[in-house]
C-alpha cells in the first residue's frame, strides 16, 4: 500500500510530537505543513518561528505560513493542485474554512486535548487543571466547520493527580495522543472505525488565556489558587503584587493548615518558609520572581527581602 499523503496543520510545541510521530511512520508521507507566521516574541520582540516550523525546516517539508486561511484564494488554488489524503490538524490556532476542508480526499482529522464534548475551545488543558478535573484525555475527531464539533473517531483518557502543570500535562497527553493518532488514521482508512456524533447538549467551552487572568485573588481557597498556579505554568505564570511590583509564583506550592493568629487574605508569614494566607487555609510558596529580578527559591527570597513578614500580597 502506498503511504497516505498528509498535510499537517499546527503551530505550538504541543503539535510538534504529532508531526514527528507521523514523519516517523512509513505508512504516512507528510507532504507539507501549514503553520502560523513568524511573530514577535520576548522582551526584544524579535521575530520567532513557531515550533512546528523548526521541525518542518529540519525535515525539508513544504511550508505555508498564511496570516489567515479565510479568503486566501492564492493558497487555496495552490493546495487544490496537490493530491493528498488527509488534512491533520493539531493546535493550529486559526479558523480553517469550509473551502480548505473540502480538499483532502479522505477527510480532515483533528487532535483535541480533552474528552469531547467537554472543553471545546482554546484552553482545554488549563481548564481541566483549573476546574480540578480527575480525568482528561485526547480526542481524535473528524473536522467540520464548527469548533471541536465533528464526529469522534477515538478517545483515550488518563487519571489526574492534581499535581499536573499545564506543561507536564501537555507532555503526558502527547505521549498518549501520538500513537493514538497514528493508529486511528490507519484504522479509519481501513474502515475499522465508525465515527460517533458528539452529544452537543453536553458540550462545555473554554476560552483563550491571557496574562490578566493569571492574577491571583487571595480571597479564593488555597486549592483554587494552587490550581491557577499549576494551570498557568509555564505561561502566562500566575502573579500577584508586592509593594506595587509584580511577583510571579511558580509551582510547586503546598497547601498547609491555618497558621496561628489572625491574618487577612494575602498576608505573608515567615517561619521556616514563606506562607500566604488564602480565603481558606494557607499556601507555602517555593519559588518566586519579583519584577526586574531573577527567579529564586522562597528561602533566598526571604533572606533578600527585609521586612517581608506581615506584608500583604494584592
Amino acid at each position: 500500500m502506498k503511504p497516505l499523503k498528509i498535510i499537517f496543520v499546527g503551530t505550538p510545541e504541543f503539535a510538534v510530537p504529532y508531526l514527528r510521530g507521523l514523519l516517523a511512520d512509513a505508512d504516512f508521507e507528510v507532504i507539507g505543513v501549514i503553520t502560523q507566521p513568524d511573530r514577535p516574541s520576548g522582551r526584544k520582540q524579535e521575530f520567532t518561528s513557531p515550533p512546528v516550523k523548526f521541525l518542518a525546516v529540519e525535515k525539508k517539508l513544504n511550508i505555508w505560513q498564511p496570516e489567515r486561511l479565510r479568503g486566501n484564494q492564492e493558497l487555496l488554488e495552490e493546495i487544490k493542485k496537490i493530491d493528498f489524503d488527509y488534512l491533520v490538524v493539531t493546535a493550529y490556532g486559526l479558523i480553517i474554512p469550509a473551502e480548505f476542508l473540502a480538499l483532502a480526499k479522505s477527510g480532515n482529522i483533528n487532535v483535541h486535548p480533552s474528552l469531547l464534548p467537554k472543553y471545546r475551545g482554546a484552553s482545554p488543558i488549563q481548564s481541566a487543571i483549573l476546574n480540578g478535573e480527575t480525568e482528561t484525555g485526547v480526542t481524535i475527531m473528524l473536522m467540520d466547520e464548527k469548533m471541536d464539533h465533528g464526529a469522534i473517531l477515538t478517545q483515550k483518557s488518563i487519571i489526574l493527580t492534581g499535581e499536573e502543570t499545564n506543561e507536564s500535562l501537555h507532555f503526558q497527553l502527547a505521549e498518549l495522543g501520538v500513537p493514538l493518532l497514528v493508529e486511528t488514521i490507519k484504522d479509519f482508512t481501513a474502515g475499522k472505525i465508525k465515527p460517533q456524533k458528539q452529544d452537543h447538549e453536553m458540550a462545555t467551552f473554554c476560552t483563550t488565556i491571557d496574562k490578566e487572568q493569571a492574577q491571583i485573588d487571595w480571597n479564593k481557597t488555597a486549592e483554587e489558587i494552587k490550581r491557577k498556579i499549576y494551570a498557568f505554568y509555564p505561561w502566562p505564570v500566575a502573579w500577584t503584587t508586592l509593594g506595587g511590583l509584580r511577583l510571579k509564583i511558580f509551582p510547586p506550592v503546598a497547601i498547609i493548615a491555618n497558621v496561628m493568629g489572625s491574618s487577612e487574605p494575602g498576608q505573608i508569614k515567615v517561619d521556616g518558609g514563606l506562607a500566604v494566607c488564602c480565603g481558606e487555609r494557607w499556601l507555602e510558596l517555593k519559588q518566586l520572581q519579583l519584577a526586574g529580578k531573577k527567579a529564586m527559591s522562597a528561602s533566598d527570597f526571604v533572606r533578600g527581602y527585609a521586612g517581608l513578614a506581615g506584608q500583604v500580597l494584592k
